[in-house]
Formats: structure tokens, C-alpha cells, sequence
């Protein structure tokens, strides 16, 4: 079962900006109600995009200088990266299927 990864500071150069794939970073907090209700569709899109994209979670409580590199706001905040670039933005929660529907869009944009 593929799941999210956790991302921080001092891996995220590594993990997000040289993956081979595209990776969609969720930056969340744990008080943030809205996270932890987008935390259980984001295991299920893990799973149903596995190969396709990595998902991964960036407490941005913990790793301030990530979120503040890419003006984060508001949370929860998904940024979509492919090839070291930001390719796509969803802030807020949003319903699986809308979510797919910009995952897809993002997904299938030519850089």
C-alpha cells in the first residue's frame, strides 16, 4: 500500500525538487481541521496515483522555511512540482473528485 511521505526542511530540496516524478506536497499543520479531513483522500489518491506521483505532507509549523519559500498562506495548501518547477496550486479543501480533477489537469500540462 503506498502511502504519503513526510517532507521537512532539510529533505525537501531532495525528495520534492530532483524527484523523477511529479510530487504533490500537502502543507498541513495538525490543528487544522480542514487538513485532517483531506488527510484520508490524499491516502487514497497516494494509493490510486501510486507510480504516477508521489504524495507527500509538510507540517508547516515544523518546517517554516519550506512553506515561507513558497508563500504559504493558508492551509491546507497542495502544491503540485514537477522537474524541480511549481506546476500547479490547491488551496483549501476540496472533494476527492475535484482534487482528481485538478491532479489530472496538472498531470497532463506540457512544461
Amino acid at each position: 500500500m503506498t502511502k504519503p511521505i513526510t517532507v521537512d526542511d532539510s529533505n525537501f530540496e531532495q525528495v520534492v525538487l530532483q524527484a523523477k516524478m511529479p510530487v504533490l506536497v500537502d502543507f498541513w499543520a495538525p490543528w487544522c481541521r480542514p487538513c485532517t479531513m483531506a488527510a484520508p483522500v490524499l491516502e487514497e489518491l497516494a494509493e490510486e496515483y501510486a507510480g504516477r506521483i508521489t504524495i507527500a505532507k509538510l507540517d508547516v509549523d515544523q518546517n517554516g522555511k519550506t512553506a515561507a519559500q513558497y508563500r504559504v498562506m493558508a492551509i491546507p495548501n497542495l502544491i503540485i512540482f514537477r522537474n524541480g518547477k511549481l506546476v500547479s496550486q490547491i488551496v483549501g479543501y476540496k472533494p476527492k473528485a475535484e482534487l482528481k480533477r485538478d491532479l489530472d489537469a496538472a498531470l497532463n500540462k506540457n512544461l
